[in-house]
């Protein structure tokens, strides 16, 4: 058997230390799970986007975890398509990639394929994003019979497959039909994301759909539309033994309930367009 962990939503900042108090339980309590292998679903950082501080400071606390560790960049890490601050492009991508490694991987576990994707691409508009798209149809078409899980910040949906565009919370209805018509032809197995900082769990056409719950804050109604799941922080484990997997939510002891919008004004003042 062998041990994934995923960790999500962390917002971690040396200048910006308001989440940092619930990094050391998480740390403490992903040694204690034994992982053979952590995942980071993405927003590791408070504003590596724009911080490059940001991106060394994380980048050394991932290098002080038990386990190797593979990450899949968040908006508040490489921006979002054409966001009016911080747009994806190539000097975010490759501060990311820079501090992280690739925004996009594969990882073979015997009888599993996992692959990370950089779902800030999805709708970018870069160069980025259809090579992306072209190397994720190459490594579902060479998985060899193995099952498939991916790894990715933004859900592919919140309620159904079919919804309009949900605005910031998911993948818009453009690009999120061709990969669930890839997800459909290969029969993934699961999908695993963050962002929403709430946990739920869906099968939806033979899909499951994972949303692994932030270390880092919840979000209270005034910040974020009803919605699936529950509000509370945690991780996610994946105990992987042939071609089966057990997929457990995890309580993390010693994390403090912080909510966002206490604090949202100093985390992320308002910006004006010109």
């Amino acid at each position: 058997m062998q041990r994934v962990v995923q960790i999500s939503d962390t917002h971690l900042s040396r200048t910006k230390p308001h989440f940092a108090v619930n990094w050391p339980p998480l740390a403490a309590w992903v040694a204690g799970q034994k992982p053979d292998l952590i995942i980071h679903t993405g927003d590791v950082t408070v504003d590596g986007a724009d911080q490059d501080e940001d991106m060394r400071h994380c980048a050394g606390l991932l290098a002080g975890l038990p386990a190797p560790v593979l990450s899949v960049p968040g908006n508040h890490d490489v921006g979002e398509p054409h966001h009016p601050f911080q747009p994806v492009d190539r000097t975010r991508l490759a501060r990311w990639r820079r501090h992280f490694g690739p925004d996009w991987w594969v990882k073979d576990l015997e009888d599993w394929r996992l692959i990370g994707l950089d779902s800030m691409l999805f709708g970018a508009g870069v160069p980025d994003e259809a090579e992306q798209f072209a190397w994720l149809e190459g490594q579902l078409a060479s998985a060899e019979g193995r099952r498939i899980g991916w790894f990715l910040h933004k859900p592919l949906f919140i309620e159904a497959r079919e919804e309009g565009d949900t605005g910031y919370w998911s993948v818009k209805p453009a690009q999120r039909a061709p990969l669930l018509a890839l997800i459909d032809r290969h029969n993934v197995a699961f999908v695993a994301s963050g962002h929403l900082h709430r946990e739920h769990d869906a099968q939806v056409n033979g899909c499951r759909y994972i949303w692994g719950g932030s270390s880092g804050f919840v979000v209270g109604p005034a910040n974020q539309p009803p919605m699936p799941g529950l509000t509370r922080l945690g991780a996610v484990s994946y105990d992987f033994s042939g071609d089966a997997v057990t997929i457990t939510r995890q309580e993390v002891p010693g994390l403090t309930t912080l909510w966002i919008d206490d604090v949202l004004h100093e985390v992320y003042p308002p910006r004006e367009t010109a």
